[in-house]
């Protein structure tokens, strides 16, 4: 099952941005044409015309579909046919739109199983909608294309230090009032069966944060934990779901106390992205649990500031690439263990003599 290469279908992003620069650095490494099979989705003249102004020597080939992908190489399907031009560092609704153009055909690409998983480069959130893309960013827009009823969990994450959140993209005078104890439930449902299934982690500890200081202090500054967060945790934990708190996030992350857990349930995007970034953003991941598509990006994102100036760092994507290989695996491993149980051996006692027995996990269970 490993021995074959994986299949990454990587869109371009936001051409004006560092998505080309991050994704042709990473694959200038052969060793990554060992480990997969990468596809752009893009547009072979943006690509090399990064690839000139930053003076890169990573080399491509020109196809019409994921399908003519060989192994060993860096392919580059055309997704427009529009002359798409390049200004490094502008918010332009034309660049908005080839990023869209490039997410819709890997989707497409996707479905018809050409590729194992996405990996997105970053776009700009308010350049890209449109008619078709009217989302805060690619998680609910992929949950929507290719969730298949599933609700979608962000995850970031950098080696054993995992965030995830409760509520997204949303202002933060919506954010109390959206933190319901079913939400709760259901995110940690999630968070739970994918530190399993795709971190292979057996017994996964899950953390809670807090959405008022100091935890509510008994009521004094909020009773949301009282009346929401601690019944969410007391009937998950009920179900078997090992998750603990809530933890004050300031005094919880400072000590780094983090580090006990497999997983971390912030209440809303800056409380746990805030910390995340501020420790882990050069090589930090964003992951999309919950969906049948195994979908990573970058932590970061357009970095206007630094487009076109070489300055891009290449760990977050390169990263990236590496969770998606993982989870893509890891799932593949579930799936075939759940198709092929290990059957149970005992000895019985009979006549004595002992005699080996075998079940199955299903007659146990």
């Amino acid at each position: 099952m490993e021995d074959k290469k994986i299949r990454i279908g990587i869109t371009q992003g936001d051409i004006n941005g560092v998505g080309y620069e991050v994704i042709l650095k990473t694959f200038s490494d052969p060793t990554m044409l060992e480990l997969c099979t990468p596809i752009i989705y893009g547009s072979p003249k943006v690509a090399a015309y990064h690839r000139k102004s930053l003076d890169l020597s990573t080399n491509f080939s020109i196809v019409s579909s994921a399908s003519e992908a060989s192994d060993g190489r860096l392919s580059v399907v055309n997704c427009t046919n529009d002359e798409v031009k390049v200004e490094f560092a502008k918010a332009d609704a034309e660049a908005g739109k080839a990023a869209l153009d490039a997410l819709e055909r890997a989707i497409e690409e996707y479905r018809e199983g050409w590729i194992d998983v996405i990996v997105t480069a970053p776009i700009n959130k308010h350049t890209i909608q449109s008619d078709e893309f009217h989302f805060p960013g690619h998680t609910e827009y992929i949950e929507q294309r290719l969730g298949e009823g599933a609700k979608a969990l962000m995850i970031l994450l950098k080696d054993d230090f995992r965030v995830a959140l409760v509520t997204g993209h949303l202002p933060v005078n919506q954010i109390a009032s959206a933190i319901t104890k079913e939400l709760i439930e259901e995110k940690l449902v999630i968070f739970h069966r994918a530190l399993k299934e795709d971190f292979a982690i057996g017994a996964p500890r899950i953390a809670v944060l807090s959405l008022n200081p100091h935890a509510g202090d008994e009521g004094l500054l909020g009773t949301e934990e009282q009346e929401v967060i601690v019944p969410a945790i007391k009937e998950m934990s009920a179900k078997g779901v090992l998750c603990y708190g809530p933890y004050p996030a300031d005094g919880f992350m400072g000590s780094g106390h983090f580090s006990h857990f497999d997983g971390i349930l912030a209440m809303y995007h800056d409380q746990g992205l805030a910390p995340f970034k501020a420790l882990a953003m050069d090589e930090g991941v964003n992951y999309t649990a919950g969906l049948p598509v195994v979908r990573t990006s970058p932590a970061h994102g357009t970095a206007y500031d630094i487009a076109g100036k070489g300055l891009a760092s290449e760990s977050s994507f390169r990263q990236a690439i590496y969770v998606a290989i993982d989870v893509f695996r890891n799932r593949q491993r579930e799936k075939a263990a759940r198709t092929n149980p290990l059957r149970k051996q005992y000895y019985e006692k009979r006549d004595d003599s002992d005699k080996l027995k075998l079940d199955s996990v299903e007659e146990d269970l």
